[in-house]
């Protein structure tokens, strides 16, 4: 067996910005416990334990009210691990999953009562061997009422998967911003192009997230406090602030090198979102329409 990753920080620090009451940490997930969810058989990490207890002891330290569980590629098509978390968050969690393109109309509403709200395709080669757009498009065209599609690529296949964005019929929440280099500027080719997709369609909604990847030392970026993030993204939220949410992307899958303070993650989003009212937006207003529509005013 392969050894097993720790990639949380033990002991978080507690971050100075205070989030708005009913703040959502939009994208996070849980692994296991693997003696009750075993992982995939074809996962490409295998994580240590990082179950319901410890997400939600981070939440309250980092001072959210709610979550937003994303199905990890290491737990593939089973979404139990998921939701056991959703049931055991006393209604302050919500769910995406992953399915198999074969998934029933029955499999979808079941997944619907236990608190999914999505479905999350993911390009990322180095986690996925085979992502069929055909299938993938036939899914999304089956999903319950005020479903959306997650989606997580890298800047490079961007232009390729134009065609398919354009074609699936819901809501779409771009992960990590398709992961720009952002070394390269607020005005650079990467995010000069996700903004063209942006402007593409009104209902694109993107998670200004991950710092820690996105401007890690040993990709070419300066690393913690993630300056070259800051000065890229902030722009971003500034043009479209009714359209970002956040999230810590706790355990911060299959890193184990720079491994990131959380608390310093919290610390972010006063850089990239300056103004109470963008604060409020990108924490409250906009998660809780996708994720507690029923909810909203």
């Amino acid at each position: 067996m392969a050894d097993r990753i720790t990639s949380w920080h033990p002991s978080p620090s507690t971050p100075h910005f205070v989030p708005p009451p009913g703040a959502v940490d939009a994208h996070c997930h849980v692994f296991g416990p693997m003696a009750q969810f075993p992982f995939s058989p074809m996962a490409k990490y295998l994580p240590q334990d990082a179950g319901p207890d410890q997400l939600f002891a981070l939440r309250d330290h980092l001072g959210f009210a709610r979550n937003v569980i994303v199905q990890p590629s290491c737990h593939g098509t089973d979404n139990s691990a998921t939701l056991n978390a959703i049931a055991c968050s006393g209604g302050k969690a919500r769910g995406v999953a992953v399915v198999n393109p074969t998934v029933s109309e029955g499999e979808l509403a079941a997944l619907n009562e236990g608190g999914i709200r999505g479905i999350r395709f993911n390009f990322l080669k180095r986690l996925v061997d085979n992502a069929p757009k055909n299938k993938f498009l036939d899914v999304a065209a089956r999903l319950p009422e005020d479903w959306h599609v997650v989606i997580y690529f890298e800047a490079d296949l961007l232009a390729e998967l134009r065609s398919f964005l354009d074609a699936i019929p819901v809501p779409l929440v771009i992960d990590h911003m398709g992961r720009p280099d952002v070394s390269q500027g607020p005005d650079g080719p990467d995010l000069r192009a996700f903004r063209a997709l942006l402007e593409s369609r009104e209902d694109i909604w993107f998670k200004p997230t991950c710092p820690d990847r996105l401007d890690a030392v040993k990709e070419g970026g300066r690393g913690d406090p993630w300056d070259n993030f800051a000065d890229a993204v902030a722009p971003l939220l500034a043009e479209y602030p009714d359209r970002c949410i956040w999230g810590t992307d706790w355990p911060h899958p299959n890193m184990q090198d720079e491994i990131p303070d959380d608390g310093h993650l919290v610390d972010m989003i006063p850089r990239i979102a300056p103004t109470e009212e963008l604060q409020r937006k990108l924490l409250v207003a906009n998660p809780m329409k996708l994720y507690w529509p029923e909810q909203c005013e």
